[in-house]
């Protein structure tokens, strides 16, 4: 194997995939060590303010000194200082301090590892709710015009996917916004429930604050308070370990993979349909849907939704059995995993509402498609319509229902044995029992009055339970969405 290449610019490492092919860029500087360590940099400064507020001896010049080196951080430094310590926060307070030797004094004052860690962690989680809850709003708006668009037009409905009664492509559409609508809800919540963890000490107690204050609870309690508001959280959490519960990362997370089961879903249908060749995904004029097939439109949208819906699904597993096996106060088994969970998740997340949005924005509908298909099965649909229709004439109900069984199987045959067209409705007219409705046999057979409600349902729905979502999110919708790579 050749090595030379290992660590010698870009190409000689690993790039992870989210990175270099599908998360967007903010999303990947809301992961990225800049993020990071510019935050824990301001969270000492946050920490040396308040404590200067209540009276311990800090001054004006050392925060200062801090607060004009938030940003050029000195990586390398770190890294080497980090081989040496084992501990990558005592490195970045030994960089930091090196750049503010006035302050050095007081940088990571009463404070341990996770006031950092965890505290930046709710941040970067909090800021990306706020990336992703825009974009899953417009995705739910571009669906909706599309539902509004296609509230009537009639298409086969299927369970288990065989033809069932017909719907229509709109209230198809509602189906996928349905369980949008609950993912923006859960991360509605969620977002909402965030508390700050504060300044806790090393197990939570508060003590090495109240020895600095000199026993003073109420100092602690506002420190506490300050940091909290300082980092624009409402409310922090009372009580803790060393670090925030664990819980916390099983909601978040089962959030966002249970939004990859909704876009998996989605994109699914989407994937299925166009099989059928009644929807479309955007296809670009000059894209190569196979190497060997030109003639291929493959959608491949949707399949790098569902692939990586699959991939943030499993995530989850991650985040439960985290939470399970936390030792009291707490134990460190949880760093390494959730440095690569929660990035993951998010960047994942990320990536679907990306491209689903960008599927949104140009789905294709083919009507004639559609209204052949309806027309192969609706001979068969229309028979519970024929059947009303006949008893209004004054037949028997199940004598009716008996020649039509007998019909429908000959047809049936001759659709499944000989491969010829749905012959039912002309079996019908042909046979003398269905005199009584032959001159309405053609109003029988308009697919829509097959759809039931379907369109007042889009109607009352989308001014229901999704104008009043959409609204929250006025002046955030995304543009047009543009993938990172096709």
């Amino acid at each position: 194997m050749d090595l030379d290449w290992i660590g010698k610019g870009e190409y000689g490492n690993y790039r992870s995939p989210l990175s270099t092919r599908y998360a967007s860029k903010e999303m990947q500087y809301n992961f990225s060590d800049m993020k990071k360590f510019s935050t824990w940099r301001q969270l000492w400064l946050f920490l040396a303010q308040g404590e200067k507020k209540l009276g311990i001896d800090i001054t004006d010049e050392q925060l200062e000194e801090m607060s004009n080196h938030l940003h050029d951080i000195d990586f390398k430094g770190a890294a080497e200082e980090e081989k040496k310590t084992r501990h990558d926060v005592m490195a970045h307070v030994h960089v930091f301090a090196a750049m503010c030797p006035k302050a050095a004094p007081i940088i990571h004052l009463g404070a341990t590892s996770c006031y950092v860690g965890d505290n930046t962690d709710l941040i970067i989680i909090r800021d990306g709710l706020d990336i992703l809850m825009p974009k899953l709003a417009s995705s739910i708006q571009r669906l909706t015009n599309f539902a509004e668009q296609y509230k009537s037009l009639p298409t086969l409905g299927f369970t288990h996917l065989q033809p069932a009664q017909f719907t229509t492509v709109g209230k198809r559409a509602c189906l996928w916004i349905q369980d949008l609508l609950m993912d923006e809800r859960a991360m509605r919540r969620v977002k909402g429930d965030l508390r700050f963890r504060g300044v806790k000490g090393t197990t939570g107690t508060q003590a090495s604050f109240l020895q600095l204050f000199n026993g003073d609870s109420a100092k602690v309690k506002k420190l506490d308070e300050y940091v909290t508001k300082a980092a624009k959280f409402e409310s922090g959490f009372i009580i803790s370990g060393q670090t925030y519960t664990r819980k916390v990362d099983v909601e978040v997370v089962s959030c966002l993979s249970s939004l990859g089961a909704s876009v998996h879903k989605i994109c699914s249908d989407i994937r299925l349909l166009a099989n059928m060749k009644e929807l479309e995904e955007p296809f670009e004029t000059t894209q190569i849907g196979s190497s060997a097939m030109p003639y291929k439109r493959n959608p491949m949208r949707s399949e790098r939704c569902c692939a990586i819906a699959r991939h943030l699904i499993t995530l989850s597993s991650n985040a439960y059995n985290t939470a399970a096996t936390q030792w009291m106060e707490r134990t460190l088994d949880d760093s390494a995993n959730r440095r690569i969970t929660l990035a993951e998740a998010f960047l994942s997340a990320d990536c679907i509402l990306v491209t689903l949005q960008n599927i949104f924005d140009g789905l294709i509908v083919y009507p004639k498609v559609i209204e052949r298909h309806i027309n192969q099965e609706l001979p068969f649909m229309s028979t519970e319509n024929i059947i009303m229709a006949m008893v209004k004439a004054g037949e028997d109900r199940q004598k009716c229902h008996e020649q039509i069984r007998v019909l429908s199987h000959q047809a049936g045959a001759a659709v499944k044995q000989r491969g010829l067209d749905n012959d039912l409705i002309e079996r019908i007219r042909k046979t003398p029992y269905f005199a009584p409705i032959h001159p309405i046999l053609d109003s029988l057979l308009d697919p829509s009055t097959f759809i039931g409600r379907a369109p007042d349902q889009v109607t009352e729905f989308l001014k229901e339970e999704v104008d009043p979502v959409l609204s929250k999110y006025k002046g955030k919708l995304q543009n047009k969405a543009v993938l990172l790579e096709i």
